[in-house]
Order: C-alpha cells, then structure tokens, then sequence
C-alpha cells in the first residue's frame, strides 16, 4: 500500500531548474507544476503588488510509480 491508496496524494520530486530536489506531495497527477520566486524590487511596490519569477515544469509520463517525476521545462512560459 502506499500514500495515494490512502490519502489521494502521492510523492513527486523537480528535476532540474531552480527547484531542483524539491518534494513534495501532489493530487491528481497534474501535468504541470508552476513554482515561484519573489523578486527583488527597487522602491517599494504599490499596496498588493508583486514580482515573482515563474517556473514551469511537467510531469515526465514515463514514470509510474512514486516519487512521480516533473522536469523543468526551460522554454516556459
């Protein structure tokens, strides 16, 4: 038995790109995982205004088992 048998969530793991090794735990097996990190800012922004660098990556349907895989995908967005 594993964690999906149970809860509906399974392990994954990023390959590659900036968020690479990270883990964690996913439902439904989705096909894309988008990660992001905040920016650096000159002045301070306006009240709920934000910058973050967007990264993509997508699941690598070769594998079946836990951790399912997710390799980053450089020409997304």
């Amino acid at each position: 038995m594993n964690a999906s048998d149970v809860t509906g969530r399974e392990s994954a793991v990023l390959d590659g790109g900036p968020a690479d090794g990270l883990r964690m735990e996913v439902s439904g097996r989705p096909r894309v995982i988008q990660v992001t990190f905040p920016c650096e800012v000159d002045a301070p922004p306006r009240p709920g205004v934000r910058a973050e660098a967007v990264f993509v990556y997508r699941r690598d349907f070769r594998v079946k088992d836990e951790p399912l895989r997710y390799g980053f995908d450089i020409a997304s967005p």
